[in-house]
Parts: structure tokens; C-alpha cells; sequence
């Protein structure tokens, strides 16, 4: 798997790349980082870079050429570079362990190889258990040698403020639509497809790579289809349609519920203000419009909640199958 090591390979946070640039010109970059925002944002992504230009020691950008920097790129076993992500064992969610904590402490205490620093990544931070915390805490107040620590996380409120104020933090925003719209079609998408991916994907370009693998347009057109139907359904129609999202993957129908759910928040926000930006769905205005009349305010709310039930009821061992068909009954009568 490559890597990116060029400052311009990563689209947006031009504020947090001019920082950081100014900080390695003037040799000023402290010990331990905290990269925090939204998932799918680019945050490892500029972490990969300022590891690699780190590890390169040409100054603020790194050269591309020398073995440092094609290691990296290549994704290939740097010996100054460490990256530790969280572990899952069984059922359970993935955690950063206290062995794993003691693995990059062992990391950090040795001497560089190839390059002048170790670079050590912790992805997903906010995943320590108490005691992975507690032992990192020590290393970041105690740093051994020439070694820089950066921590990306989603979730910054879940560290623990002591090891929020050991780093120096970099908050990153959501990426603009067009910036989106740019990944997307780097990878395959055409223009207008693109675009409309972007809309769905609230800011995160990882979020519009899952749509765009997952036929985000297509469910989402597929709920807008039963919002013009609702209304009209017969039994036929609703043991036909939970028929077949019985047999659908549970993620997938999922993803289903979350394109109603944005829908008839759009809904909602054209009640108020038919002109309105903020609306999710762009492409979508002039079709939202004409159903506008059949979902008066009250109806959206009754819905939404309907479908936020019907989400956490997803999450349990009960048959999709008839999940659906309660939701679709309570549904077409609200």
C-alpha cells in the first residue's frame, strides 16, 4: 500500500500544511502532535506526510528521491517509522493495549537507523484503554531521544486531558465538495456522479469512497422512491419490499435507512426555507419539492422518529425481515 509524501497530494487544510511547513523551517516542531477531526478528512494522510518529510531531514518538504522517501512512499518498513493502530480480538470493538503501548515505547528508545528522528503514528487514539493511556502518558512527558509522537484521532474529547496538553493540537475541518468531487474522480467517478457523491458525503472524503463503492446513489434513490410511494402502499407491496430487504446485507440496509433519514431532513429544511443551502441533497431540490405536499411538518417528525427506531432495532439478533415489514406497516399510516 503507497503512502502519500508530498504536501499537495493532500487536498484541503491549506492553514494546517502552512503551519506545520513554518514549524519545520524554523525548526520548531514540538515532540508530540494530536491531529483531530472528522473521520475521513485526510488527517493520516498529512500525518504520512510529515512523517516522511521528517524522516527525509531536507527541510520542510521532502525530496521524493532519497531511500527514506521511497520507503515511505511505498508503504515499505522504514526503520525510524512506527505505526500502531488498534487491535481487535473476538467480538469485541478494536482497542489500543497496554502491550501494544509498550511495543512503541521500546520503538521510541532506539537509536535512528537511516534517518536523524524516529517517527512514531498512533492511529485512532481515542481507542487506549485506561492503562494503554496511562503508559503512554509516561513516554510523552519522559521522551527518550530524537522522536516525534502524532496522534490522530476522531474523538479528541476521549483522551485523557492529560495527554491533551502534552501535544500541540491541529484541528482539521470537513473538506469542501469540490475537493471531494476531485478524490472521487481520481479514482473512476465521472464528473457528475462525483458531485453528487459529495453532496451525500457531509465533508468526508472516506465517507464518499464507501458511498461510491456501495451504490450510495442508488439506495439513496431507492429511498426517495418509497417516500413517492409511502402513501399508496398496499400489503402486497409492503411484504414485497420487506421481502427483499430481508434478504439485503444488514450494513447495506443500514445505509438504506441513514439516505431516508437525510431525505426527510431535506424535507424538513425546504418546509422552512425552499431556497435554503443547507439542503444535503442539491440535485435533488425540484424532486423533494413536489413531495413537499404530502409531508407536512408533523408527518417528517413522526417518520424520522419511526426510522431512528428502526435503525437501533437493526442493530439487534431479530429478523430484518420482519423488522421491515413493522416499519413499513407504522410507516405507510403515519
Amino acid at each position: 500500500m503507497t503512502m502519500e509524501t508530498n504536501w499537495n497530494q493532500v487536498l484541503g487544510h491549506a492553514q494546517q500544511k502552512a503551519e506545520l511547513r513554518t514549524m519545520l523551517r524554523e525548526q520548531r516542531l514540538p515532540h508530540a502532535l494530536l491531529f483531530s477531526g472528522p473521520e475521513g478528512v485526510g488527517k493520516k494522510m498529512l500525518a504520512h506526510v510529515l512523517a516522511t518529510t521528517l524522516l527525509c531531514g531536507q527541510g520542510e518538504s521532502a525530496c521524493g528521491s532519497c531511500s527514506s522517501c521511497r520507503l515511505m512512499r511505498l508503504g515499505d518498513s522504514h526503520p525510524d517509522y512506527y505505526e500502531l493502530m488498534p487491535e481487535k480480538r473476538g467480538k469485541g470493538q478494536a482497542v489500543i493495549r497496554i502491550e501494544q503501548i509498550r511495543e512503541l515505547q521500546r520503538e521510541a528508545s532506539r537509536a535512528p537507523v537511516m534517518s536523524g528522528r524516529r517517527v512514531l503514528l498512533i492511529d485512532d487514539a481515542d481507542r487506549m484503554n485506561e492503562a494503554a493511556a496511562n503508559s503512554l502518558l509516561k513516554t510523552l512527558e519522559e521522551p527518550v531521544g530524537n522522536v516525534t509522537f502524532i496522534l490522530v484521532t476522531s474523538a479528541r474529547s476521549a483522551l485523557l486531558d492529560t495527554i491533551l496538553s502534552r501535544c500541540m493540537p491541529f484541528s482539521f475541518g470537513m473538506l469542501s465538495r469540490e475537493h471531494i468531487a476531485q478524490i472521487l474522480q481520481a479514482r473512476g467517478a465521472v464528473e457528475t456522479e462525483a458531485l453528487e457523491l459529495a453532496d451525500l458525503a457531509d465533508g468526508s472524503a472516506a465517507r464518499a469512497l464507501q458511498l461510491q463503492a456501495e451504490d450510495g446513489l442508488q439506495l439513496r434513490d431507492e429511498a426517495l422512491q418509497f417516500l413517492r410511494e409511502r402513501q399508496d402502499m398496499d400489503m402486497m407491496r409492503v411484504w414485497q419490499l420487506a421481502a427483499a430487504w430481508g434478504e439485503m446485507d444488514k450494513e447495506k440496509l443500514t445505509q438504506w435507512s441513514r439516505y431516508l433519514n437525510m431525505l426527510l431532513r431535506d424535507l424538513l429544511v425546504l418546509r422552512e426555507d425552499g431556497a435554503s443551502p443547507l439542503l444535503l441533497q442539491q440535485d435533488k431540490r425540484a424532486e423533494l419539492m413536489e413531495l413537499l405536499p404530502a409531508y407536512p411538518a408533523a408527518r417528517l417528525y413522526r417518520l424520522l422518529a419511526l426510522v431512528h427506531e428502526w435503525q437501533r432495532r437493526l442493530q439487534s439478533n431479530a429478523s430484518p425481515k420482519l423488522q421491515a415489514e413493522g416499519f413499513l406497516i407504522r410507516a405507510r399510516e403515519v
